[in-house]
């Protein structure tokens, strides 16, 4: 596939990269206080943070992975009902969360529940912060890196290593400010991306719309409403997760998670970030955009089969056996398919405008984790809120160098990842959301007990332990591995949330994003119940 992506395209690629890069250096600013450098000096206007909270949700997971899960065997539109839960999350954090986060000089949640409930909270909070943006971030460049290297014809390290170096680098130049002015490009990027190819499919087929609508279709490709409630079964995207596990995921992710916090942090007041939140809903419209895509993707494969090159790379299958779409098959690895009909369709130099934008993707979401993961190591080691005359300049330096830190343990965490994909063998869109089960909900109850202004650091962690704990016996991360190290794992359908699967595999039957609520109310509930046994 690699042949296809021409001389045309690199050029068209790394200029873009290094546009974004230079309008990133003069966007940026000076630097001179960790209030500058975290917080963009709390001027920016809210519509770019809209825009780049947006950019930031996006990534390469829906701009890659909605369009697989699409083509998928039994895929459709029911991702998108998971909005009905994002939008609620959203509206509660612009019009609850935002207002405390303006009472003080603090830089990240954790802060605030350091001091509403005991600085060990704050400790507490960051390592679990930590650890679930190695893991969810990680598998966002992965999603972008996979595909790259599939028609680039670069080395998969290489696409890493591209995508860590500008991510590195624009976080360097000017901080939160860099960073949100690139993710407004990206968001520019991805709406043109998106559209274009949504627009050439249906522009190059006999009847147009009618034809791209009656074949989706009939082919169950369109379906939005699913009311199971994700228990006995591995399917996830249902009506009743949309809207009671969703928004609870939605809180954490945008009210209590530094990545999107600290883009509030960032706006002039309480109001503009309250906006800033609440219109980053309309990004849904994104998600729907790519939904479309995939369908569109379908039908072009479906009245056109590939052959050849192309065939073998798309690998639709059947049974074991190479086969079309009109005849029942699939792609077997859904994640390549979009890049592949860039390489392949498109001509060049838009081919490379748009994988441009996968590369962006990447960037935008590891240039971002940066960021917060250099604040929130700062806001420990130095504790700056609480201590006001410490020494800027060496304040900036210090953040400085942990996002170089951080920068290259991620781009090899990202290497890591990519074994442990091959490994699980499963599509990549539930592979990133199932790293945030272990953390979210657990993170939302501290945040919780902190605005109560009520609650136990013993309780917490033990609540927070016992979530940690059920949510790993109701996913398969740290089975399969053990299977594959010491094997045998088949005890656990002895337990009611596993069972064997049609090729006789253990499989997990309960959707994990009811973990969200749950860890969430075993937190808040531990906390409760710790400070009334101490009264």
């Amino acid at each position: 596939m690699h042949e296809w992506f021409t001389t045309l395209d690199w050029i068209v690629l790394f200029g873009y990269l290094i546009l974004t890069t230079v309008i990133g250096h003069f966007m940026g600013g000076k630097q001179a206080t960790i209030k500058d450098f975290f917080a963009g000096g709390k001027s920016l206007p809210w519509w770019a943070v809209c825009g780049s909270i947006i950019a930031t949700e996006i990534s390469g997971v829906t701009f890659i992975g909605v369009p697989g899960g699409v083509m998928a065997a039994n895929g459709d539109f029911t991702y998108m009902m998971w909005g009905i839960g994002s939008v609620i999350g959203r509206v509660i954090v612009g019009l609850v969360f935002v207002k405390v986060f303006y009472e003080d000089e603090i830089y990240s949640p954790y802060d605030y529940m350091g001091r509403r409930i005991k600085p060990q909270l704050k400790t507490l909070a960051t390592a679990f912060f930590t650890v679930g943006s190695i893991l969810g971030q990680s598998v966002r460049v992965l999603v972008a890196a996979l595909p790259l290297k599939v028609v680039t014809g670069l080395d998969f390290e290489y696409c890493i290593l591209i995508i860590g170096i500008f991510a590195i680098t624009w976080t360097l130049m000017g901080g939160m400010r860099t960073v949100i002015w690139t993710d407004v490009m990206q968001f520019c990027l991805f709406t043109i991306g998106g559209l274009v190819t949504l627009l050439w499919i249906v522009g190059h087929l006999d009847g147009g719309w009618s034809t791209f609508w009656t074949v989706a279709d009939a082919n169950e490709k369109t379906g939005m409403w699913n009311f199971d409630f994700g228990i006995g079964n591995e399917f996830k995207f249902t009506f009743w997760v949309a809207i009671i596990a969703v928004p609870f995921q939605n809180l954490t992710a945008f009210g209590v998670d530094q990545l999107n916090a600290q883009r509030m942090f960032c706006c002039k007041n309480a109001s503009d970030a309250k906006k800033a939140i609440i219109f980053s809903s309309f990004g849904q419209a994104l998600t729907y955009l790519m939904l479309l895509v995939g369908a569109a993707l379908f039908v072009f494969y479906y009245n056109n089969p590939p052959e050849g090159t192309l065939a073998e790379n798309l690998n639709f299958m059947k049974d074991d056996k190479p086969s079309t779409l009109a005849d029942g098959g699939t792609p077997k690895d859904g994640d390549v398919v979009f890049p592949i009909w860039i390489v392949s369709e498109l001509p060049p130099g838009l081919a490379g405008l748009i994988l441009a934008g996968l590369f962006a993707a990447a960037i935008s979401s590891l240039d971002s984790i940066l960021a917060a993961l250099s604040q929130t190591t700062i806001s420990l080691i130095h504790n700056p809120e609480n201590n006001p005359n410490l020494d800027q300049t060496m304040l900036v330096k210090a953040s400085r160098k942990w996002v170089l830190i951080w920068g290259v343990g991620l781009t090899v965490f990202t290497l890591l990842m990519s074994y442990v994909k091959d490994v699980l063998e499963i599509p990549i869109l539930p592979l990133a959301f199932g790293m945030t089960t272990y953390t979210m909900g657990p993170l939302l109850g501290m945040f919780l007990c902190a605005l109560i202004g009520k609650g136990s650091y013993r309780g917490i962690l033990c609540g927070a332990v016992i979530s940690f704990i059920i949510t790993m016996f109701l996913r398969m991360d740290i089975w399969v591995l053990i299977d594959k190290i010491n094997g045998g794992v088949d005890w656990l359908v002895t337990l009611p949330t596993y069972g064997f699967n049609d090729e006789g595999k253990v499989t997990a039957l309960v959707a994990s994003e009811w973990m969200w609520p749950i860890g969430t109310l075993l937190t808040l509930g531990g906390g409760l119940i710790g400070a009334r046994l101490k009264e």
